[in-house]
């Protein structure tokens, strides 16, 4: 089981109003694989609301009610992945390690809730993890 970090669904349904470069297109390309393996039931993750959250708050702008509803809706009845709700007491222990770590809370989160799983490889395209001992991000491009 790995990790599924919010920026997989953003690099691989957000459309940019400008070019890509080629890295970009290469990590929209292994985004929208990640997704379609996860959706085939190919490979089993595990994420939060907190981070379903940050998908609906960036895709939003892009997509159309319905289809952010129907995509989201379809995450949920997945039955390869795992959505985890997130006490406050959980996400405070997440700010006060985001603190430690001098990164994102929610990168915080993710990583709280890999230790606590046993959990070593995330799908995420956010360099920070890479600096995480234990962790490996995947893809790493």
């Amino acid at each position: 089981m790995r990790f599924l970090d919010a920026n997989v669904f953003i690099y691989a349904y957000y459309k940019p109003k400008r070019q890509l470069t080629q890295k970009e297109k290469q990590m929209k390309d292994y985004a929208k694989k990640i997704i379609d393996d996860i959706s085939q039931g190919r490979e089993r993750v595990v994420t939060t609301v907190v981070h379903i959250s940050e998908i609906v708050n960036i895709l939003k702008h892009g997509m159309s009610t319905e289809e952010l509803a129907r995509l989201i809706a379809g995450l949920f009845m997945l039955e390869n992945v795992e959505i985890r709700g997130v006490p406050k007491e959980v996400y405070f222990a997440a700010v006060e390690l985001s603190r430690d770590l001098n990164i994102d809370p929610n990168d915080a989160l993710a990583i709280d809730v890999m230790k606590t799983s046993d959990i070593t490889e995330i799908y995420s395209f956010d360099e920070d993890f890479d600096k995480i001992e234990g962790i490996t991000r995947l893809p790493s491009v």
